[in-house]
């Protein structure tokens, strides 16, 4: 590939709940640019991003999948991510590395359940967006409605670049949805069925609409004069001068690049409308590399000095591992390249795993990782996948050893689902035990361990779907044949209150002694955090050998508590230590590490259950029924309100209760109620959940 210029390029994602329409607006997209010659369609499984045999099976995205293509005179780097919240991580990732995303709303629907959790995961990195409203043509699409709940709900700041012309189809509707209106050169546009969209009439706006089309121009320039410190806009529209559309945009971009609004348009993927004003808008409004902040991190070898890398080819190379696809022959490592130029057969240090590695392939991948174009060099700004690299996972960073710099990891959220597997065949032990390590390697929300007291092996995930594709997987690309239990809630623990222990490993084996003492104060932190260890002892205390073998006990004790479950929410700090220097070896302070630790648990632990955030939406004659069912699930209401002609009821409620309520609520209204469940956090289960667990072994 060519050198390119960087002002041109766009890394993008498109983020939405389940459904909106994510994958079909990202099929017109590619169609539109050339990229492919074929319109595919999600329910036939033909879509490009949908590339996974699981995909096209169950017609929904579940892997994160990166094409670039042109548009415009610019290069853009596309990424389709899932809305299903099963896949969450595949969008953190992906949200990570990207400079600006378009975010899909359904019309009809509005703001759902993963519209909030998208939309709070783009605002955590800073990303610009555009809106997007889809689905115009389905009956009661309601542009209005959609923009007030993402102005009430996910408190954005919707700024209406188009409008529809009608709404719904012309079964449902008396004006259904034929076209949009453009507000910043006032004219309507027609996307011609016959050439699936791909011819567009541009007409004047129809005469009954006029005075609506001025009504939101309007609306869109007091948008744009609330924060107009250039006065780009304000003085010519007091003035009464015409405004030119060069400077319209120069404004809407400026703005929308410092996160002050968020530019909405509108159309239907399914009738071709609206997709290449959408195309336009994210090379007009979303930034370039340059546009974005510069990477901070730390220096590995001085942890206070922090490090800066702008997006220049000429600065010194970083880029951030974001995605591994693990394949029976090999891996292949997405990297996102903040600054520098990384080279083939060029050799990279990871500053996390203090190793180097070896870039042997650079490519770009056309969403199939199947479909790839060999590079022989790429630069800052780009989004490639490597082949090589032995030792980097997801979240860590690549640089030059002469200019190190270490930036943070991608942080996930925890397993809450668990499953016990074993292959069919004894003799699959070890393969089973190996494809497990190389998922682990691949998604960082799937998890697997040994269960020190049924010594059975459990895979965790973020739901029941999740754990289900990886069992397929395992089936399907692995050759590998395995039975699995009924899904099961995976608890934590933490610690109740803080505690100093000492660890001690003092052992007489026939000739051959050992001895090991160390003291470590634990403390339970606030929110949902990994557990930390450090020291505190003086340098010339211990070997550091020794205090990296204490620490290394003390994590690994910490992997499986009082209970058996993973120790959360746990800081760990090592105060003393004594050692012997002819009994004392690495061996007895991982020993006396992970006494502390079973000293500070025993009798000191609270349990933590996965709450869940459900939406329901239902019927208003199944509310009561819908309401009492869920109190007998020890749920907590938050909000109950009306969209449309229904209601939608939010709620945190434990999982352990949750695993029969699709067939329930389906009971309860004749199948009418929809729902989605995402998870919020981890919270102190009741004690008659305890009780059960140490009388049964079993949740509820």
């Amino acid at each position: 590939m060519a050198k390119y210029d960087l002002q041109k390029i766009r890394n993008l994602g498109i983020i939405a709940h389940i459904d909106a329409g994510k994958t079909t607006t990202t099929e017109h997209i590619l169609y539109y640019s050339g990229a492919k010659h074929r319109l595919g369609e999600v329910d036939a499984g033909t879509t490009e991003t949908d590339y996974n045999v699981e995909e096209q099976d169950r017609g929904i995205t579940i892997y994160s999948a990166c094409i670039p293509f042109s548009w415009q005179d610019c290069t853009i780097n596309l990424i389709d991510t899932p809305g299903h919240v099963d896949f969450t991580a595949e969008v953190e990732r992906s949200l990570r590395v990207l400079d600006g995303c378009v975010v899909v709303f359904d019309a009809q629907k509005g703001v759902e359940a993963q519209s909030e959790t998208v939309w709070r995961q783009a605002d955590s990195y800073g990303v610009p967006r555009l809106v997007f409203i889809n689905k115009m043509d389905v009956v009661g699409a309601d542009f209005q409605s959609a923009l007030e709940e993402i102005r009430e709900r996910l408190e954005g700041r919707p700024v209406a670049l188009m409008i529809p012309i009608g709404s719904g189809s012309p079964k449902d509707s008396p004006t259904p949805f034929a076209g949009i209106i453009d507000l910043i050169e006032m004219r309507a546009l027609y996307f011609e069925s016959a050439s699936e969209g791909k011819t567009i009439r541009v007409e004047a706006i129809p005469a009954e609409m006029q005075d609506e089309a001025r009504r939101w121009r309007e609306r869109l320039f007091d948008a744009l004069t609330e924060k107009d410190e250039q006065d780009r806009l304000t003085s010519a529209l007091l003035e009464g001068h015409e405004i030119p559309t060069a400077t319209i945009r120069e404004a809407l971009r400026e703005q929308t690049l410092l996160r002050l609004i968020q530019p909405v348009l509108c159309g239907s993927g399914r009738e071709h409308i609206g997709i290449q004003p959408l195309m336009d808008a994210v090379c007009w409004y979303l930034p370039s590399p340059l546009e974005r902040p510069a990477v901070i991190g730390t220096n590995p070898r001085k942890k206070d000095k922090e490090e800066k890398r702008l997006p220049d080819p000429k600065e010194p190379f970083c880029g951030l591992v974001f995605k591994i696809v693990a394949e029976p022959h090999g891996e292949l490592l997405y990297v996102r390249i903040y600054s520098g130029t990384l080279r083939t057969n060029s050799r990279v240090w990871n500053p996390g795993k203090d190793s180097k590695e070896m870039i042997s392939k650079l490519y770009h991948i056309f969403a199939d990782p199947t479909h790839r174009d060999e590079l022989s060099e790429s630069y800052a700004g780009d989004i490639v996948a490597v082949v090589g690299l032995k030792e980097s996972t997801t979240g860590d960073t690549l640089c030059e050893t002469q200019h190190p710099i270490l930036l943070e990891p991608i942080h996930f959220a925890e397993a809450v689902v668990s499953r016990s597997i074993e292959p069919e065949s004894s003799s699959d032990k070890q393969k089973l035990v190996d494809t497990l390590t190389l998922l682990k390697r691949e998604d960082p929300t799937f998890e697997w361990r040994l269960d020190p007291e049924t010594g059975q092996t459990l895979m965790s995930g973020m739901g029941v779907l999740h754990l289900e594709i990886k069992q397929h997987r395992m089936e399907r690309d692995f050759r590998l044949k395995v039975r699995v239990g009924k899904p099961r809630v995976s608890y934590r623990e933490t610690l109740r209150t803080a505690k100093e222990t000492e660890g001690e490993f003092v052992r007489q084996a026939g000739t051959t002694g050992f001895f090991a003492k160390v003291t470590v104060r634990f403390e339970p932190q606030a929110g949902e955090q990994p557990v930390t260890v450090s020291s505190r002892i003086k340098p010339d205390a211990l070997l550091p050998a020794y205090l990296a073998a204490a620490e290394q006990g003390i994590r690994s004790a910490l992997q499986s508590g009082e209970l058996g479950y993973p120790v959360i929410n746990v800081k760990a700090t090592i105060v003393r230590g004594e050692m012997d220097q002819q009994l004392s070896n690495e061996m007895a302070f991982v020993g006396a590490g992970s006494d502390a630790v079973n000293k500070a648990l025993r009798d000191n632990i609270i349990l933590l259950e996965p709450v869940m955030r459900l939406e329901v939406t239902v019927p208003e004659e199944y509310l009561g029924p819908v309401t009492a069912d869920l109190n007998a699930r020890r749920a907590e209401i938050e909000q109950l309100f009306t969209r449309g002609k229904w209601r939608v009821i939010e709620v945190l409620v434990p999982l352990a209760r949750m695993f029969d309520y699709s067939d329930k609520v389906r009971s309860l209204t004749q199948g009418r109620a929809s729902w989605t469940m995402e998870p919020h956090a981890y919270a102190p289960a009741p004690d008659e959940v305890l009780r059960g667990l140490l009388g049964t072994g079993e949740s509820e």
